[in-house]
């Protein structure tokens, strides 16, 4: 049984409002899943029987959104819900109203339907049971609470066909079986290989969206390990060429960085996550005879940041803040005279430092920048007066062949 006192207050007064009209209305989908495996859920959705204009007139602080699937955000002050009008079933009598491309991907779909139709549209069982808090009754796929006691993510009809519909479906399955758990059934796993070329056609803004759902969940590891075998990666993070042993350890404690820092309910940034991602490409773009070219380094920003764009969208926002993360890179490496304090004062410094401490951690070999920047930032003027001389007297010259990073520090 499923305690209401876990479910969003305004979720429920939507589901009453609804059903005072007339109108039938579910908590649907991932809420109910994750209330019923004991998770607390991040969002709660609805699903009626209600067209979006309906909803749209039952509650004024409501906006239709989406071409492909219209849904309708009801809002109040500061929490947003989301209702979608129950979609008819892929038979015949749609075959004139379901717009799908030459591959089979769906792209407009509003049929409305009924609740049965609205079970077999969803992508896995698990996903399909649908709750209402009034009368505290479950309903929906008939699979559905049998495979969530079994732990098992099972596809709703044939997982290569629903792959092609939305190729993305991949995607989620692997997260799925991760956040819950689950195994995943074998004929997924068979579409996966077959159907996952297809995520190349998807939006780079709902593959941002992915990567934001699947690298900060507090499971970005083991997804990307999960993503990897099925050969998904590449369609999340740019990579110009094979991955280096660098390449790869800097994945993986850049990923382990970010669910330690969940774990601990630090702050996390999908652009943080994005510019160590990005940062051996760069790396190896800029590179000439062994040592960094600051030309090449300068202009091969935005080339890599435009790769990683033509995957997932990266917003506005996060470049700059990716590039000033690392240009400072480079800074971190001058500690002559006032350089120092000028980047301890960079807005951007902590995120340059903390990728500082993962390039050193994936060469696997012992190193001293990072140690001195954390003496530096901690202590009082004196002895960062001292740790500046004392430089000088080991006459460390800090000049941009040192920014290579070369065997050292890439």
């Amino acid at each position: 049984m499923i305690d209401n006192k876990k479910i969003n207050k305004f979720s429920i007064s939507i589901i009453k409002d609804l059903q005072k009209n007339n109108f039938q209305a579910y908590l649907v989908g991932g809420c109910v899943r994750d209330l019923m495996c004991g998770l607390e859920p991040k969002d709660f959705d609805i699903a009626t029987d209600a067209t979006p204009e309906q909803v749209r007139k039952i509650f004024k602080a409501s906006r239709i959104i989406g071409r492909r699937f219209k849904l309708v955000h009801v809002f109040n002050r500061s929490e947003l819900i989301e209702v979608a009008t129950f979609r008819a079933g892929d038979d015949s009598s749609n075959n004139n109203n379901l717009i799908k491309d030459t591959s089979g991907k769906i792209i407009r779909d509003n049929i409305w339907g009924d609740l049965e139709q609205d079970t077999y549209r969803r992508d896995f069982t698990v996903n399909a049971l649908y709750y209402c808090p009034i009368s505290q009754k479950i309903v929906g796929h008939k699979d559905g609470m049998k495979h969530i006691h079994e732990k098992s993510i099972v596809s709703i009809g044939d997982p290569v066909k629903r792959f092609s519909e939305d190729p993305v479906r991949s995607l989620r399955a692997i997260r799925f079986s991760n956040k819950l758990n689950f195994k995943i059934d074998k004929d997924i796993k068979e579409a996966i290989y077959e159907k996952g070329h297809l995520l190349s056609d998807i939006s780079n803004a709902r593959l941002f969206d992915e990567f934001c759902k699947i690298f900060l969940s507090g499971m970005a590891e083991k997804n990307f390990n999960k993503l990897s075998s099925y050969g998904l990666s590449k369609y999340l993070i740019s990579t110009d060429s094979e991955r280096s042993e660098f390449t790869t350890n800097l994945i993986v404690e850049s990923l382990r960085n970010t669910d330690k820092r969940l774990i601990n309910g630090q702050s996390i940034t999908p652009g943080f996550l994005i510019a160590a991602l990005l940062w051996p490409g760069l790396i190896e773009r800029s590179l000439s005879k062994g040592e960094i070219n600051l030309r090449k380094f300068f202009r091969s920003m935005d080339y890599v940041l435009r790769n990683q764009q033509k995957i997932t969208a990266v917003p506005r926002k996060f470049q700059s803040y990716i590039k000033d993360i690392w240009v400072l890179q480079l800074k971190l490496h001058s500690r002559i005279g006032k350089q120092p304090y000028k980047t301890l004062k960079h807005p951007r410094f902590r995120a340059a430092y903390d990728l500082l401490l993962l390039r050193e951690r994936a060469t696997n070999k012992k190193q001293d920048l990072g140690k001195w920047w954390t003496d530096f930032q901690k202590n009082d003027e004196n002895i960062k007066k001292a740790l500046i001389n004392d430089l000088k007297e080991k006459n460390i010259q800090e000049t941009p062949k040192i920014f290579g990073f070369s065997e050292e520090l890439r």
